[in-house]
């Protein structure tokens, strides 16, 4: 890295944090100095979340030809915004030069009524394709992990990436430990988890029974020390928590900012957890590609056309799903 030049200059946010210090990676690995100087130059914006899973799905199922995905939330996030829904640009996903290459195996988990009625009509909508299997399931993701888990559906060597975009506080540790735990041989089941950072205090105020719910979430007693952390500190926490406990290589927290066009705080992390080599370098890589204008002839990595608008049955009654425990 002789006479390269210096980080580039970040958009402020409210933590006061430097690059990406959660990043603990061999100082010689320079796919992780890639990672920290593209999440400092191409910050993704609370909009473009969903995009930069669909950009590093895509890498993903590249560089595997095959693979399971896990969504253990999937019911639509925004009532306005049902063409970024994730679970949907997953099923979406058909790279055009592998066309017989894709996710084989999809299993979407929904515990609201109202959200898994979409999931039903989302797989519904879907065509059928030869040796794909789209399975949606109604219930508590942390109660319907294990029996998925037990019942051999995912293979030892199958790649299997596991989305977590929980609300707030609805992933419970036992359910991250169980995935990450699960295969005692090859490669990790990758995962991609929620952390609230902007509103998390407020969030935590609106609980009645702050233990009934932050214990079985942090997985530990000391969850009110926790909580006592500065936003950064509180990153760097579960950073290492996937490190250490969890055992995975490589673990980062992508920043997610808020709807701003200029500076902004950073309103929740995705930690990404792998062991794979290349995982750090796939998803800087769509980080960068999750915010960069693109030309009109490729609207995507992936080349196809950009999602269609369906499914934008609107779901009243319900608080976007991101505002949980928000003023």
């Amino acid at each position: 890295m002789s006479g390269s030049p210096g980080p580039p200059s970040r958009p402020p946010d409210d933590s006061g944090s430097e690059y990406l210090p959660g990043f603990d990676l061999p100082a010689a690995n320079l796919t992780a100095e890639r990672a920290i100087l593209r999440v400092a130059t191409f910050p993704v914006r609370t909009q473009n979340k969903a995009r930069l899973i669909r950009e590093y799905l895509y890498l993903f199922v590249m560089l595997t030809r095959h693979g399971n995905y896990i969504d253990g939330f999937a019911g639509p996030q925004e009532d306005d915004a049902l063409g970024m829904w994730a679970a949907k640009l997953a099923l979406e996903l058909r790279p055009p030069l592998l066309r017989k290459f894709w996710f084989r195996k999809f299993f979407l988990f929904e515990k609201d009524p109202s959200s898994f009625k979409l999931l039903q009509e989302l797989k519904e909508s879907e065509p059928s394709i030869p040796k794909r299997v789209i399975e949606v399931h109604q219930g508590d993701f942390n109660v319907l992990v294990h029996p998925l888990l037990a019942s051999g559906k995912i293979k030892p060597k199958e790649a299997t990436f596991c989305l977590l975009d929980q609300r707030t506080f609805e992933c419970q540790w036992s359910t991250v430990e169980a995935l990450a735990k699960h295969r005692k041989t090859g490669h990790k089941i990758e995962l991609f988890y929620f952390l609230a950072a902007s509103w998390l205090d407020r969030a935590v105020s609106a609980l009645g029974d702050c233990a009934a719910t932050l214990r079985p979430w942090w997985g530990r007693n000391d969850w009110a020390t926790f909580l006592d952390l500065a936003t950064l500190d509180r990153r760097n926490a579960i950073v290492s928590r996937f490190r250490s406990e969890l055992e995975y290589r490589y673990v980062l927290a992508w920043p997610i900012y808020n709807r701003e066009k200029a500076g902004g705080r950073v309103m929740y992390y995705m930690v990404h957890a792998s062991d794979h080599p290349q995982a750090p370098e796939f998803m800087s890589r769509a980080y960068e590609a999750a915010v960069r204008p693109l030309p009109p002839e490729q609207p995507s990595l992936y080349g196809d056309d950009p999602p269609s608008q369906g499914h934008t049955r609107a779901r009243r009654g319900r608080a976007p799903r991101r505002q949980s425990g928000a003023a």
